[in-house]
C-alpha cells in the first residue's frame, strides 16, 4: 500500500511539472506574439539589426531578476562562471542572428507566414540532434524531414512571382533557435538556468550590437512612447525566451511539442485583428505538411522514450 501511494505520488508530481512546463510554454508563445506586435510597428523606423541589438541589450534584464529571485546574484570571485560557459556564449550569438533574421522577416512579412515558417524549427532540431548529440535517425524522422521541407517549400514558391527572398529568413531563424534548443541539452543538471540564460542573453546582446555596429547605423530614439516600445519589447521578449527554456529544462521535448503549434493559431489571429493580415492562400497546403512533419518527429520521439 505504501509502495503503491508512493509511486501514485511520483506521477502526481511528474503530471504537475508537465502541466507546468505547458504553461509555462503557452505564455512564451503569447509573450512572442505581443513582442511581434511591437517589432512590426517599431520596424516602420529602425532596421531589424537596431531591433535586435535593443532587444538582446534590454533582454539582459530578466536575466538578472531570475538570479535575483534565486538568490544566485552575487560579486564574489568567480560566483558567474559556468564550466560550460563557451557553449552558453555560442547560444547567444546564435540566438542574435536568430533575432535578426526573425525581425527581419516580420518587417515584410504577415505575421502567421513568418510563424508558419518558423514551425521548420522542429526539422532542424532533428537534423542538429544527428551533429550535436550524436543521435541516430530513422527512416520515419527523415521522412519527417523531407516533409517539412517540402511544406516550406510549397509556401516560399521557389521560381513564382511570389517568391520572395526575406521568406528565407524566417528559415534562418528556425534554424539558429534550433540550435540553441539543442545545446540546451548538453548543459549538465546541475548548471544553474538563470546562469545558462545570463550567458546567452549577454552574449546576444554584445553579438547583436556588433552585427548591428556592420551593417547599419543607429537611429535615435524618437521620442519618450518608442522608448517604452523598445522596453516593452526588449522586456517581454527576454521574458519568453526564458519561460521557454524553463519548459524544455522542465519536460521532454516530444512532450510540449505538440503545444508549439498554438503559436500558429495566435500568430494568425494576432495578424488579423491588429494588422488585418489574412494570408490563408499562402500558407496552404505547405503549413499542413509542416505540421504533420512535426508530428512524425513527436510520434518517433514518444515511441522512443516508450511513452
Amino acid at each position: 500500500m505504501t509502495t503503491g501511494s508512493a509511486g501514485a505520488g511520483t506521477l502526481t508530481e511528474h503530471g504537475t511539472q508537465v502541466a507546468k512546463a505547458v504553461a509555462l510554454l503557452l505564455g512564451a508563445i503569447l509573450c512572442f506574439d505581443a513582442m511581434s506586435i511591437l517589432v512590426r510597428i517599431l520596424s516602420d523606423h529602425y532596421s531589424p539589426a537596431e531591433l535586435s541589438a535593443y532587444r538582446n541589450v534590454v533582454g539582459v534584464l530578466p536575466s538578472l531578476a531570475l538570479l535575483v529571485y534565486t538568490g544566485e546574484l552575487s560579486f564574489r570571485k568567480g560566483a558567474f562562471r559556468i564550466e560550460q560557459w563557451p557553449l552558453a556564449i555560442l547560444r547567444g550569438i546564435a540566438v542574435a542572428c536568430a533575432q535578426w533574421s526573425f525581425y527581419g522577416a516580420l518587417a515584410v512579412l504577415e505575421i502567421a507566414t513568418v510563424s508558419a515558417l518558423s514551425q521548420i524549427n522542429a526539422v532542424f532540431v532533428v537534423l542538429l540532434s544527428i551533429v550535436v548529440l550524436g543521435e541516430k535517425v530513422g527512416p520515419w524522422r527523415w521522412l519527417a524531414v523531407g516533409l517539412g521541407f517540402a511544406g516550406a517549400l510549397m509556401i516560399l514558391k521557389p521560381g513564382s512571382d511570389a517568391f520572395s527572398w526575406y521568406a528565407l529568413l524566417p528559415i534562418l531563424a528556425a534554424a539558429c533557435y534550433a540550435f540553441s534548443m539543442v545545446t540546451v541539452r548538453k548543459f549538465t543538471p546541475e548548471t544553474s538556468n538563470a546562469m545558462i540564460y545570463l550567458y546567452s542573453s549577454a552574449a546576444a546582446a554584445v553579438g547583436a550590437v556588433i552585427l548591428a555596429g556592420f551593417t547599419t547605423e543607429f537611429s535615435p530614439i524618437r521620442g519618450w512612447v518608442d522608448l517604452a516600445l523598445v522596453l516593452a519589447m526588449g522586456i517581454i521578449g527576454g521574458t519568453g525566451v526564458l519561460i521557454m527554456m524553463l519548459a524544455y529544462r522542465m519536460a521532454a521535448a516530444a512532450v510540449l511539442a505538440p503545444f508549439t503549434y498554438f503559436s500558429l493559431l495566435t500568430a494568425f489571429l494576432v495578424g488579423w485583428i491588429v494588422f488585418g493580415e489574412f494570408p490563408v492562400e499562402k500558407l496552404f497546403p505547405g503549413v499542413l505538411l509542416i505540421v504533420v512533419a512535426g508530428g512524425v518527429i513527436m510520434w518517433r520521439e514518444n515511441r522512443a522514450r516508450g511513452a
